[in-house]
């Protein structure tokens, strides 16, 4: 009987902190739909993307590291909203296919001084590509979505990249 009774007292007290939940809650993000330009310039005075490894054939393995300017609009005159901080690999044997892992860092309007990180495969040869939101800090602090971005314009090796960033 005295064994029931702790028992029954136990299952009452795991059963009140369950529901009351965690002590500390996380904090949320927040959500939104960032609508931006991504000047990759791996050329010119003042390129935004340098090649640091060669890969052993033909170009899987390539090793490019960015720091490009988020902009406005398409125009590299655009007003900046930030910059897209990381690398990217050549990843495919084959088909021109990129890892890409990334900060979006904003510098400018209701979000700046957060970012959001971004991973994902890019095959540059289809219209559209979807890459993952798995993080963020700030405003975006545990931010999980995703990024759909196409390419704009395209001077070979330089390229103009629309991202739309869904997070929450």
């Amino acid at each position: 009987m005295a064994r029931c009774k702790l028992y029954s007292v136990l299952l009452a007290v795991a059963a009140v902190f369950l529901a009351a939940g965690p002590a500390v809650r996380p904090v949320s993000a927040a959500s939104a739909h960032l609508h931006f330009y991504m000047h990759d310039v791996l050329t010119g005075p003042s390129p935004t993307a340098v090649q640091v490894l060669n890969g052993p054939r033909g170009h899987f393995g390539d090793t490019i590291v960015i720091d490009d300017v988020l902009t406005e609009g398409a125009t590299r005159s655009s007003a900046a909203v930030g910059r897209a901080q990381g690398h990217y690999i050549w990843a495919s044997t084959g088909n021109p296919e990129l890892l890409v892992t990334m900060n979006v860092v904003l510098t400018s309007g209701p979000y700046a001084g957060s970012s959001v990180t971004v991973v994902g495969r890019d095959d540059i040869g289809a219209p559209a590509r979807e890459l993952s939101v798995v993080g963020g800090t700030g405003q975006f602090r545990m931010a999980r979505g995703y990024v759909i971005w196409k390419t704009v314009s395209l001077d070979h090796p330089n390229a103009v990249l629309e991202l739309d960033v869904f997070v929450s």
